[in-house]
């Protein structure tokens, strides 16, 4: 039964403000969200200025309704969920008002246009879930104006631009930015961040892995597939004691593997295929005590140790095909191996992979709890290409 919510900084009810942006066709053409997104510039507020006061009675059926921090006697408005409810349109900033809000989930709608400033007031946020939309625009910088703030999913829109180095030193445990138009260099800042789980797949992102990414003690999964990333892996991979998958094929990747790989003893799912690597597969690497996949095609490997043809456990997938392997099936010719083997890169004195860097802060204490256990957050899937 709905409750009937006397609200103070909060809005009037969302159908309000949406319902004349219902539709029921599968997607916007872009022509269309040209036009919602104009709309919503037409009624911003200069300076996005808000009136401190901001009443109504309302009948809520989407929300979630808890006690006012300040007034346990007050009912507020502290969740909304609109996941896949079919609307379109775009988020207008008298949202700003609804300063009690912790989590706010509309995933899969198609709401366009950005996200207003005025949702800096927002400073309880917890939860922010806006993926599989049409927003644009760069990096919401809205959030980093929010303290609590533990997951934030912007992927699958057309957000684009560089990724502020803030957004690395808030306290997330997950952070998934993928398939949108980001680009430039990943902040070196990422060695600060605190998340279990960061997927940057599907991007535009260029240079190196910064060498700062040993001091994530709390990693568990990043992804950085399908971008274009280069140059050698750095060291500094080895030192995520906790990771168990790292993913990044489909980039730019040169030279051999470090010799740290072999550290990664938790990881499960180690991906690098689709680069340009070269040397060889080595043993320590194909015996990882916790490895259950190991995807290494579509490289320029010369040759594997026989513990990755013959694994010693057999839950171990190994997929070696498009190398330049002798004696193994689905390689590359020898015309196609021969410039990339002839001009081998020297990773000592490659910018990306030569050596160990001095951390230049503190990296972050290990967290006991598991990212599932407090959020509930799904595992994220190896995203489309």
């Amino acid at each position: 039964m709905a409750n009937l919510i006397r609200t103070s900084g909060c809005f009037l009810l969302f159908t309000f403000f949406f319902s004349s942006f219902l539709s029921y066709l599968l997607a916007l053409t872009d022509a269309e969200v040209s036009l919602i997104a104009h709309r919503q510039l037409l009624t911003l507020h200069d300076n996005e200025e808000l009136p401190n006061e901001f009443e109504f009675e309302v009948d809520v059926k989407v929300t979630f309704a808890n006690k006012a921090l300040d007034d346990p006697k007050l009912s507020v408005v502290a969740g909304v969920d609109l996941n896949q409810a079919d609307i379109a349109g775009y988020l207008p900033s008298e949202m700003g008002l609804m300063t009690d809000l912790a989590l706010f989930h509309i995933n899969s709608n198609r709401f366009c246009g950005v996200l207003p400033d005025s949702f800096s007031k927002l400073t309880l946020m917890h939860e922010l879930d806006i993926s599989n939309n049409r927003f644009v625009g760069s990096f919401p910088k809205v959030v980093l104006n929010w303290p609590n703030l533990k997951y934030l999913d912007i992927r699958f829109n057309d957000f684009e631009g560089c990724l502020p180095e803030e957004v690395f030193v808030k306290d997330l445990d997950a952070l998934f930015l993928n398939n949108n138009r980001f680009g430039c260099n990943i902040p070196e800042s990422i060695g600060n961040s605190t998340v279990s789980v960061v997927v940057f797949a599907n991007n535009n992102f260029t240079g190196c892995i910064p060498h700062s990414i040993g001091n994530m003690a709390n990693l568990n999964e990043i992804i950085f597939i399908g971008n274009s990333l280069g140059g050698c892996f750095p060291l500094e991979i080895g030192m995520l004691k906790n990771a168990t998958v790292f993913d990044a094929s489909f980039n730019q990747f040169t030279g051999n593997l470090p010799s740290t790989f072999a550290d990664l003893k938790k990881i499960e799912d180690l991906n690098l295929e689709n680069n340009k690597l070269t040397g060889i597969m080595p043993q320590n690497i194909c015996n990882l005590p916790c490895l259950k996949n190991l995807t290494f095609s579509s490289n320029y490997f010369e040759g594997e140790d026989q513990a990755c043809l013959s694994p010693s456990r057999k839950d171990i997938v190994v997929d070696d095909t498009g190398n330049c392997l002798a004696n193994r099936p689905s390689q590359k010719s020898s015309s196609t191996c021969l410039p990339i083997l002839s001009n081998p890169v020297d990773c000592s004195k490659d910018k990306c992979g030569g050596g160990f860097s001095t951390p230049h802060h503190k990296p972050p204490s290990p967290k006991s709890s598991t990212l599932a256990s407090k959020a509930e957050i799904p595992p994220p899937s190896k995203p489309p290409l």
